[in-house]
C-alpha cells in the first residue's frame, strides 16, 4: 500500500525538464521584450534630439537674423518664445516666413522648406519654449458638425473673413485671406495662435472639437457647389446687388432704345 502511494506521489522524470524549459521561455521572452521597447524608446529619443539639432541647424541660418539666435526677437522680428509649433508650422508651412520683403502683412507663397524641415524647425522652436502644439489629425478630418460649425464661424469668423470664407478687405493694406484650399492643419492652427491681424482662438474660446465643426463647414462648403448657381465671387448682397444694376438696367436701357428705333 505504501508503496503504491509513493509511485502515485513521483514526478515523471520529464516533469523537471518541462518546468525548466517554460521557466526558459518565459524569462526569454520576458526580457526580448522589455529590450525591445526600451530600444524603440532610446530610437525615438534620439530621432527627436536629431529632430531639434537640424531644426537649430535651420533656424541659425534662415531665421535668427530676424528673430534672434534665442528666440528673443529684434528689430526686424518679434520673439518666438512661447509661440510653439503651431505657429511656426503655420507661418512656415503657408510660405509666409520667411518674409519675401516688409509689408503690412505677411503674404501666402510656395513654401520654401520642405515638410521635414518645417517640422525640424517647429521642433526646435518648441524646445526651446512651450506653446501651442501642432493639432492632432483626428481633428482634422471635416467630421464634425457642419451646422455646428457654420454657426460657430458666422458668429466669430464672418465679419472679416465673409461668410463663405472668401475673405475680405480690412485697414491700412491688410486682408483677411481667402479660405477655400486652405489645408485643414493651417486652419486650425491660425485659429490657435491668432496670426498677424487675426484674434487668437485657444481652447477657451473656441474648444478642440469646435475648432473641428468649423473646419468641417469650411470643408463642406469647399466641397459642394453653389445651390443658387453663379456665385459671384461669393461676395454677399454687393457683388449681387452689382450684377443686377449693371446688367438689369443695361438691359431696361437697351430695350428702351431699341423699341425708341423701331418707332422711328
Amino acid at each position: 500500500m505504501a508503496r503504491t502511494s509513493r509511485k502515485a506521489n513521483r514526478r515523471h522524470p520529464l516533469a523537471t525538464v518541462l518546468l525548466i524549459a517554460i521557466g526558459l521561455v518565459v524569462t526569454g521572452g520576458g526580457y526580448a521584450l522589455l529590450s525591445s521597447t526600451t530600444t524603440a524608446t532610446a530610437d525615438t529619443s534620439a530621432t527627436s534630439q536629431e529632430t531639434i539639432e537640424e531644426g537649430q541647424k535651420l533656424f541659425a541660418a534662415n531665421c535668427a537674423t530676424c528673430h534672434g539666435m534665442s528666440l528673443e526677437g529684434t528689430a526686424d522680428g518679434p520673439s518666438l518664445i512661447g509661440v510653439g509649433a503651431a505657429a511656426v508650422n503655420f507661418q512656415v508651412g503657408t510660405g509666409r516666413m520667411p518674409m519675401a520683403m516688409q509689408g503690412p502683412q505677411a503674404m501666402q507663397k510656395p513654401p520654401q522648406f520642405t515638410d521635414e524641415q518645417t517640422a525640424a524647425l517647429a521642433a526646435y522652436v518648441a524646445s526651446i519654449s512651450p506653446g501651442p502644439a501642432i493639432p492632432d489629425p483626428s481633428l482634422l478630418q471635416g467630421d464634425g458638425d457642419a451646422t455646428n460649425g457654420g454657426e460657430l464661424f458666422r458668429i466669430n469668423c464672418a465679419m472679416c473673413h465673409n461668410v463663405h470664407g472668401a475673405g475680405g478687405a480690412l485697414t491700412e493694406g491688410k486682408f483677411a485671406p481667402e479660405l477655400t484650399g486652405v489645408a485643414a492643419t493651417h486652419i486650425y492652427e491660425a485659429m490657435l495662435t491668432g496670426p498677424q491681424n487675426m484674434p487668437v482662438f485657444n481652447d477657451d474660446n473656441l474648444t478642440p472639437e469646435d475648432k473641428r465643426d468649423i473646419i468641417t463647414y469650411l470643408k463642406y462648403l469647399e466641397n459642394n457647389p453653389s445651390p443658387g448657381g453663379v456665385e459671384l465671387g461669393s461676395l454677399g448682397p454687393v457683388a449681387e446687388g452689382l450684377f443686377a444694376w449693371i446688367f438689369g438696367l443695361g438691359a431696361i436701357i437697351g430695350l428702351m432704345v431699341w423699341l425708341t428705333a423701331k418707332s422711328n
